[in-house]
């Protein structure tokens, strides 16, 4: 099914797409519908293929720490958080993070993906991102019983219903969550008037990416590789770290790809490329193998000893990063919900693998209920921190101000804007307990709310400490460096606890877990935040789509400033972050970069 290393070490490939995740299994796919294009992808990891761990849905999490389907990063020490470390997983193996995320699709606002085109970035605007999503959406109308329980007005949502990535709602839906959602709805919310159609502020259940007829998980691999495994000019070899790419310097005085070095069965063998290379590693990677190729800040290439081929200080810079705290509520013993709680209990958990064969059971949970804000619609603090970041980035210096971060920070000014801004706080209901420090009582089921904060101002800083390549660069996201995030954490996590108080949420609890009635005042709340914080896996900005001057890493078409022929197609190219999961946006960046690779788009 996938090559062999005789198969590529040496030869010659059209395109050489380096990672078999979200937007490299979706690139290699487009490109290969070519006859006349070979393209080669290199995996780090396995290929996972028809593995259960994977196809079976509501297994969050379960992934992490198990070196077969997941690369267990790690921050450095963060300084506002009292120097924890904090976990920065991603998916190992064909699919990437596709294939062990939380399958939720969810899309950004017009307003945070017109930004793009805004920051510098023609043709990168809602419009195109609407109709180049649509080519991955296989969305599956969910039964009418089910559209009218749970007020589903899905008939009127603008999402592509014929293409590879099955998209449904899971086959197990509790009436619980119908509760939840009528709780945001008495706490004054509203209902998202088009959540998958730009316009997502308010509350909705959103689809999976969940296959109806199979239950199972759909992904890069189920609806991009498996599909096209057999075309002759598409090859896939995996357990194949990428190095570096090698570079020359070309007759018009830029750099050209030339091969991409890399490992395979602890051996370094050299592909060779005779159109391009395109980088899909992610947001942790990608900057990390330019860097060992020779191309970013002078001053990090000098410290590891590698030669500078392109001097190009925004690469691994402008890092952002979703955050997320867990709320967790014990419930009554009477309320007919089967969380997935009941699956910590190993013969439970059997059961239900036993019933996830047939369709049925706590295996075909999904993650549905959200909702997405601005923090004017609850918090009375929100005007006073908008004012004080107002004022804060009216006194930055533009000449001594990383380049291009003024410009980004009025923008995301905009986006707090009482009454006008972009919905960028997120809360999710989980039919589990995930969150800490107090631990769950054996035998209880829970609710949790995941608070998560999307447009954060802080930013981090991804770089090589050495040019051994299998040495993990520095992850410094600078959580809470930038005050006004944990302001706004603060304000939401307030905002969340309330729910309690409201019905019919009320009459389904307990009491809380966590962060549990000891925590009462504002700093105590804040000390508990920074205490148990999370990212939420949604790394980007550390290959910036920008212009060269703002501290860009690529163009418009997804190029490396200086180069000829190297690409970046992951989430690292986005300049500024959304308020969405980013899920659906990488198969989004893919289909366009493919079509800007095809030389069929034109801004």
């Amino acid at each position: 099914m996938t090559a062999s290393v005789e198969d590529v070490a040496n030869k010659f490939f059209d395109y050489v797409i380096v990672g078999g995740g979200t937007a490299g299994l979706t690139l290699a796919a487009r490109l290969s519908e070519d006859p006349s294009k070979t393209v080669l992808v290199l995996e780090g990891g396995g290929a996972n293929v028809q593995d259960p761990n994977i196809l079976r849905p509501a297994s969050f999490g379960a992934h992490f720490g198990n070196e077969q389907y997941c690369f267990d990063y790690q921050s450095i020490e963060q300084a506002h958080l009292s120097d924890r470390k904090i976990d920065l997983q991603r998916g190992k193996g064909l699919g990437g993070s596709s294939a062990i995320n939380f399958l939720c699709w969810t899309k950004p606002s017009v307003k945070d993906i017109d930004d793009f085109e805004r920051l510098g970035n023609p043709g990168w605007n809602w419009d195109n991102y609407e109709s180049f999503i649509a080519r991955s959406e296989g969305f599956v109308d969910p039964p009418e019983e089910i559209k009218k329980k749970f007020k589903l007005d899905v008939d009127n949502w603008k999402i592509g219903r014929d293409g590879p990535i099955n998209l449904s709602f899971p086959g197990k839906i509790e009436e619980a969550e119908l509760k939840i959602q009528e709780t945001f709805l008495n706490s004054g919310l509203s209902l998202a008037p088009k959540p998958l159609s730009g316009d997502p502020k308010g509350v909705f259940f959103i689809p999976n990416t969940y296959d109806p007829k199979t239950h199972t998980r759909s992904y890069s691999t189920t609806a991009f590789y498996l599909p096209n495994k057999d075309r002759a000019n598409l090859t896939v070899l995996v357990n194949a770290p990428a190095r570096r790419v090698l570079t020359e310097q070309a007759g018009n005085g830029r750099m050209s790809a030339v091969g991409v070095e890399f490992e395979h069965a602890n051996r370094v063998y050299v592909v060779n490329v005779a159109s391009e290379v395109i980088l899909s590693a992610g947001s942790l990677q990608s900057p990390h193998i330019l860097e060992l190729s020779g191309i970013g800040r002078k001053e990090i290439l000098e410290r590891i000893n590698v030669q500078t081929k392109i001097e190009l200080p925004g690469v691994g810079e402008n890092v952002q990063e979703h955050m997320l705290v867990g709320i967790s509520w014990e419930l009554k013993d009477d309320i007919a919900w089967d969380t997935l709680d009941l699956l910590r209990d190993p013969a439970v958990a059997e059961k239900h693998l036993e019933l996830h064969a047939t369709g049925e059971g706590l295996y075909t949970t999904g993650i549905i209920g959200f909702a997405f804000t601005t923090l004017d619609q609850y918090s009375p603090e929100a005007g006073n921190i908008y004012q004080s970041m107002k004022d804060k980035i009216a006194q930055m210096d533009p000449k001594t101000s990383p380049a291009g971060l003024l410009e980004q920070y009025r923008i995301q000014l905009e986006r707090f804007e009482p009454g006008a801004g972009s919905p960028g706080c997120e809360f999710i209901s989980l039919p589990v307990f995930l969150s800490g420090p107090n631990p769950p009582v054996p035998g209880k089921r829970y609710a949790s709310i995941l608070v998560a904060t999307n447009h954060t101002f802080s930013r981090g800083t991804i770089h090589s400490v050495s040019e051994d390549p299998a040495k993990n660069p520095h992850y410094d996201p600078h959580y809470f460096e930038q005050g006004v995030d944990l302001d706004i954490h603060t304000e939401m996590t307030k905002y969340a606890r309330k729910l309690a108080e409201i019905t019919p949420f009320k009459d389904m609890i307990a009491k809380e877990a966590n962060p549990g009635p000891e925590v009462q005042t504002d700093e105590q709340l804040r000390e508990w935040i920074k205490s148990t914080v999370l990212s939420t896996w949604h790394t980007a900005g550390s290959c910036s789509m920008l212009p060269l001057e703002k501290n860009g890493v690529v163009d418009p078409t997804l190029k490396v400033y200086g180069t000829n022929n190297l690409r970046v197609v992951d989430l690292s190219v986005v300049p500024l972050h959304i308020g969405a999961h980013p899920q659906a946006t990488v198969y989004a960046i893919a289909e366009q970069a493919a079509d800007i690779i095809k030389g069929k788009f034109t801004a």
